[in-house]
């Protein structure tokens, strides 16, 4: 992690919201503001031209939106991260960010501290949600229907009787617990291994269900009915 300051560039359509965030961050200690667009296509065009760390990304926006921007953002330039900072939480909106590869998803309601710290997040690899999104996630996850209990002796993971991708039924387990917000640390002690087995376990299953981080791979999780039995 360098300690020079994160690179930002503002997308939001709405100049008032605009202006106000890049001041916001302005304010903030470790930020610099490299630009500022209107739409999605200015946003991909000023990743090309300042490779910043970190977009602050609005979904709704014309010509090009919030999600396919973060979709062509991620994989054209895949050294900076995308953050969504947007009115909106529903799922409509949510999960396609995450899959599109945002790893972090704010609502507009977020202060600065909040919004500094998502930045910092993903910029060493974390994911940048806030707790009403994880909350979220988490209470979408245990409304999904379909599940069986396992059977004695066999991983807790919840999961349909052919789990997705080739995932094994440890993987589903792995996935289920990082849906759960655990930590490679707390899953360890969770299933009473290594941390080394938990990366194999999460390596393994990113290549499988090609996800690219843990916010994506909630997504999944959810999308997929993968979740903790009772």
């Amino acid at each position: 992690m360098t300690d020079r300051p994160a690179r930002v560039v503002v997308a939001d359509d709405q100049t008032v919201v605009r202006e106000g965030i890049v001041m916001l961050l302005g304010l903030l200690p470790g930020i610099e503001v490299v630009g500022s667009a209107a739409d999605g296509e200015e946003a991909v065009r000023l990743v090309a031209e300042h490779r910043p760390d970190v977009v602050l990304m609005d979904l709704r926006m014309p010509r090009c939106d919030g999600v396919e921007a973060t979709r062509r953002i991620r994989a054209e330039y895949p050294a900076t991260e995308v953050v969504v900072l947007t009115t909106y939480a529903d799922d409509a909106s949510l999960f396609p960010a995450l899959q599109a590869g945002a790893r972090g998803y704010l609502t507009k309601d977020a202060g600065g501290e909040e919004i500094a710290r998502a930045i910092a997040d993903v910029r060493s690899g974390a994911a940048g949600l806030s707790p009403q999104v994880q909350l979220r996630l988490l209470e979408r996850l245990s409304q999904t229907p379909g599940q069986d209990r396992p059977a004695a002796g066999e991983p807790r993971a919840a999961a349909r009787a052919e789990l997705p991708d080739g995932l094994t039924a440890r993987e589903a387990e792995v996935l289920a617990l990082i849906a759960d917000g655990l930590s490679n640390a707390e899953i360890a002690r969770e299933l009473f291994v290594s941390q080394a087995t938990v990366k194999t376990h999460i390596n393994n299953l990113f290549a499988k269900t090609a996800v690219r981080d843990r916010a994506q791979a909630v997504a999944y999780a959810f999308t997929h009915g993968i979740r903790r039995s009772s």
